[in-house]
């Protein structure tokens, strides 16, 4: 099998999706942590990875990878035998407008402002931007009816198996959930609310973010 490792920080929700991906179906990696916090991100070590100097990348016996959509279906088609993309034509577009969803609208008001704002902030000795929250807010809420207008569910975002808008979805909610917005953030999206309270629950996400 191929040799994988990734460079990014543990920490990082799409670092998660990859490794959500790999420790899904078993396979042997390597996680090189790069310190987005003292900017090792932007050195020229890792810009020689990725020029744009985002996490995570994916190196391949020797090549690599990155963006995570790019990483996530070479890693389904090479490791997991394409279990996590549905096989219907609609359904798997369904999947990367959800994965699409994520990088676009969700994840900067989410991720960058509301868990940064009550979670690292505050670990870091600094004080909440409550004003920056709650402008985020109503931007997750509709990023969120979004997901899951589009979603069918059952128990999982398109049905009984889980995809890879699992895996993309699985960490923002692990970290918005430990946020005083979550409730709000879900108030009008209860189907998304359910999912979480079975996908929260998954074996392989708690070893993630153990």
């Amino acid at each position: 099998m191929a040799k994988f490792t990734i460079y990014g920080p543990a920490l990082s929700t799409y670092v998660r999706t990859v490794r959500l991906i790999l420790e899904s179906v078993g396979a042997d990696y390597d996680l090189q942590e790069i310190d987005i916090l003292t900017g090792e991100n932007e050195q020229p070590a890792y810009l020689a990875k990725h020029p744009f100097g985002k996490v995570p990348t994916l190196e391949v016996d020797g090549q690599l990878l990155y963006e995570t959509n790019a990483i996530s279906e070479y890693l389904d088609a090479t490791v997991a035998g394409d279990r996590f993309r549905p096989a219907e034509p609609m359904a798997r577009a369904k999947m990367r407008q959800i994965m699409a969803i994520v990088d676009s609208y969700l994840y900067a008001p989410t991720i960058s402002t509301i868990v940064i704002q009550r979670l690292i902030v505050p670990s870091q000795d600094g004080q909440t931007d409550e004003a920056a929250v709650a402008a985020a807010l109503p931007k997750t809420q509709t990023a969120l009816k979004a997901i899951e207008a589009i979603s069918t569910f059952g128990p999982y975002l398109l049905g009984s198996n889980l995809t890879l808008a699992d895996f993309f979805l699985m960490p923002i909610f692990f970290y918005l959930s430990r946020t005083p917005e979550f409730e709000a953030a879900t108030s009008d999206t209860p189907q998304l609310k359910a999912w979480w309270e079975t996908t929260g629950q998954d074996q392989t996400l708690a070893k993630v973010t153990g």
